[in-house]
């Protein structure tokens, strides 16, 4: 009886680390976000730093060049997805005409060096995408 009390102990000691997307997890999320539909290389950009001393706070940059976001002619949406953090899917953003640019600026945390996806659904149905690759020295998103 004791022993199961301390292996119970034990566990509940253990640091609570949060799982860890994979490749595959990410392929998923990006599969549910698209409905399978086909992704192209190009048109829309991440711009994001390759060497990031600190992950908690990584400003990154998301946009469709020459998009002349009219109501016949627009970005519906933009979405980040990485590799390695506790969830895949980091942000979906749902553009209209209204907004003038495809472009949208925020600060993610990163949990470890990994791959990012950038993708850009644009009003026709077409899904574009662009990788990029992150190196972190101090990682985020991995405390309990």
């Amino acid at each position: 009886m004791e022993l199961q009390r301390r292996q119970a102990l034990a566990v509940l000691l253990l640091p609570a680390w949060p799982a860890l997307a994979t490749p595959e997890s990410m392929d998923a999320a990006i599969h549910a976000l698209t409905g399978g539909a086909p992704r192209r290389e190009g048109r829309v950009e991440i711009e994001i730093a390759e060497l990031v001393e600190n992950g908690n706070a990584v400003p990154v940059l998301l946009r469709v060049p020459g998009s002349p976001m009219t109501a016949a002619d627009h970005v519906q949406k933009l979405a980040l997805f990485t590799e390695r953090n506790p969830a895949p899917e980091v942000a979906v953003f749902h553009l209209g005409p209204r907004n003038g640019r495809a472009q949208v600026a925020t600060r993610i945390r990163l949990a470890t060096s990994q791959r990012l996806v950038a993708l850009a659904q644009l009003s026709d149905g077409s899904w574009w995408q662009q990788q990029a690759s992150v190196i972190v020295t101090l990682a985020a998103c991995v405390e309990g």
